[in-house]
């Protein structure tokens, strides 16, 4: 392959990936009160370019068809395919995609291993080789990356320059046989990455990814970060996210001026019924063709985030999705999707 090139999310896309929570997950106990969401997202999406849903067994595959043709979704836009999986958080097990010189598509398969470990991941590891197998991406060449990269852990501008955090990038569970001058060549060779925007503060309550760029700060276009941002003292994530608020003034766009920055206020403090304090971030908002969607939390806040978004996305719908759910297993919207850019998938198998 000639010099990739990592786009960004809001290029043209062909479809979205999403892997649905069953009984034999983390979800068990919250499945009526998550698969709503999960419809909910995947309607919106449908209207607007292709859903590939990863279902466990045929079974969840009719149940899951069943839910959407309730919901009205665009079943002409629903990809139901069959591989096992241990959990739902496609954005990180799902494949990344890389532009060559053409414009030509390539999937690279990263190893995914629970976030450092932390939980089993060994069939969420397999979907992206199964699905390929499956001839769901077409002609795409799809290729096996032996190092850790988790989708949620960087955000590209689609020019060469990424966004991350050092806390989850360098954390010894990934890739310790790198340091961080490993990490950039590698980043380089499979991302076509120019120049890396390192942040070394931000951190979320609840969050066990160990900071996850899309919870923290996101591009809108080249020029534009929206970030989460924190104006309570009081607040235990107040120190962090200034820090890290810090940080991004001191950046500089490809054209050397510093970023515009759109701050998107922090939620009110959620907890589960352990009294865990839980990530909720208006940070996790997914691009798809011609909208955003956004995750919100049932806070007054969630219309200030929303017209913050709108600014940052003139020309795209901004689309609110109750999140609530989703942070109950310590993630959110965004985390629970990965975009498959124009030209990757094969099509649907529906009906």
């Amino acid at each position: 392959m000639s010099a990739p090139r990592l786009p960004a999310e809001w290029e043209p896309q062909s479809g979205i990936m999403l892997t649905w929570p069953h009984d034999r997950s983390d979800w068990a106990p919250l499945l009526t009160r998550v698969e709503p969401v999960f419809v909910h997202i995947a309607c919106e999406i449908s209207q607007r370019e292709e859903v590939l849903i990863v279902c466990r067994d045929e079974a969840l595959r009719q149940h899951v068809l069943h839910q959407l043709r309730e919901a009205d979704a665009r079943l002409d836009h629903i990809n139901c395919r069959i591989a096992p999986s241990n959990d739902s958080w496609a954005r990180d097990h799902g494949p990344i995609t890389v532009l060559d010189d053409n414009s030509s598509s390539h999937l690279l398969d990263f190893t995914f291993n629970g976030w450092g470990g932390k939980y089993p991941a060994e069939l969420d590891n397999a979907i992206t080789r199964n699905l390929a197998q499956q001839g769901v991406f077409g002609d795409t060449p799809c290729r096996h990356i032996d190092q850790v990269l988790e989708g949620g852990s960087i955000d590209s501008d689609g020019r060469g320059r990424l966004l991350t955090t050092e806390a989850c990038l360098l954390s010894a569970g990934r890739n310790p046989q790198l340091d961080k001058a490993g990490i950039e060549q590698a980043l380089r060779k499979y991302l076509g990455t120019k120049h890396i925007l390192w942040l070394k503060h931000g951190a979320l309550a609840g969050d066990d990814t160990d900071s996850h760029i899309d919870t923290l700060a996101r591009f809108c276009d080249p020029h534009t970060i929206a970030y989460t941002s924190c104006d309570d003292p009081a607040d235990s994530q107040y120190t962090e996210l200034q820090a890290m608020q810090a940080e991004l003034s001191a950046f500089r766009d490809p054209d050397g001026r510093p970023y515009r920055l759109l701050p998107l206020p922090l939620p009110a403090a959620q907890f589960n019924a352990k009294g865990e304090r839980l990530p909720a971030t208006y940070a996790n908002f997914l691009i798809i063709n011609g909208a955003v969607l956004v995750p919100t939390y049932g806070d007054p806040l969630d219309c200030v985030a929303l017209k913050q978004l709108q600014t940052g996305f003139p020309q795209r719908d901004i689309i609110a999705i109750d999140a609530r759910p989703l942070i109950e297993q310590f993630g959110s919207l965004h985390c629970v999707t990965m975009q498959l850019p124009a030209g990757v998938l094969a099509g649907s198998d529906y009906p």
